[in-house]
């Protein structure tokens, strides 16, 4: 868990685990903020760009609460991107795909990462660390957002695709039932993001 090394590594005074951990937390919640925010720019709406959140600064989506929760506990959330989805030039397809680009930009910096890590020589153990713990963080949470729960990416994904009733009657379930849900997944959701990343490491043989 995050928080255990974290409060670990400061009591041993190993502020060099601080610094990776809290360097790969600030990438990985960055770089899925900016996505949703770069696709709904690119869909048409101007609130994310108007609101600053077209950004590749942390600190533009640092959440006070969120984001702390999220070093201390390793759970937790990074400031939402606004968006407008009437400004969207094709309303329900923007949707799927501003929620999809976050998780999708995580996979595909995990694999970047993966893939400097075991074709280039890094013969810095430090340097060699962050970018792990940063490719299988960036993974985890991309994984952990494609859960159909709200206020995950893949409720907002998987309402989009369903039917209009369907999405109606869902949306209905999740609103009543999401809450209980996503702490379901929070404590089970490990079984299932685990095997991922395993399969992750054992392609790119790290």
């Amino acid at each position: 868990m995050i928080a255990v090394d974290i409060l670990h590594a400061f009591a041993t005074g190993n502020f060099a685990d601080v610094a990776i951990r809290l360097v790969g937390v600030a990438v990985a919640i960055t770089v899925h903020e900016y996505a949703h925010a770069k696709r709904a720019d690119l869909a048409g709406d101007s609130t994310p760009r108007q609101n600053g959140r077209l950004s590749l600064n942390p600190i533009d989506h640092f959440d006070p609460i969120g984001t702390t929760a999220f070093l201390l506990f390793g759970i937790g959330w990074a400031k939402p991107v606004p968006v407008n989805p009437r400004s969207f030039r094709n309303p329900r397809r923007d949707a799927i795909m501003v929620s999809l680009w976050g998780p999708l930009a995580n996979v595909l910096l995990a694999v970047a990462l993966g893939l400097v890590i075991k074709f280039i020589p890094i013969a810095n153990l430090m340097l060699l660390r962050l970018l792990l713990f940063t490719a299988v963080l960036n993974l985890v949470l991309a994984v952990f957002n494609l859960f159909p729960i709200p206020p995950l990416d893949g409720s907002h994904i998987l309402s989009g695709l369903l039917p209009y009733p369907q999405a109606r009657s869902y949306e209905l379930f999740a609103a009543r039932y999401g809450l209980m849900l996503l702490l379901v997944v929070i404590f089970v959701g490990s079984r299932f993001i685990a095997p991922v990343v395993d399969l992750f490491l054992r392609l790119l043989q790290l």
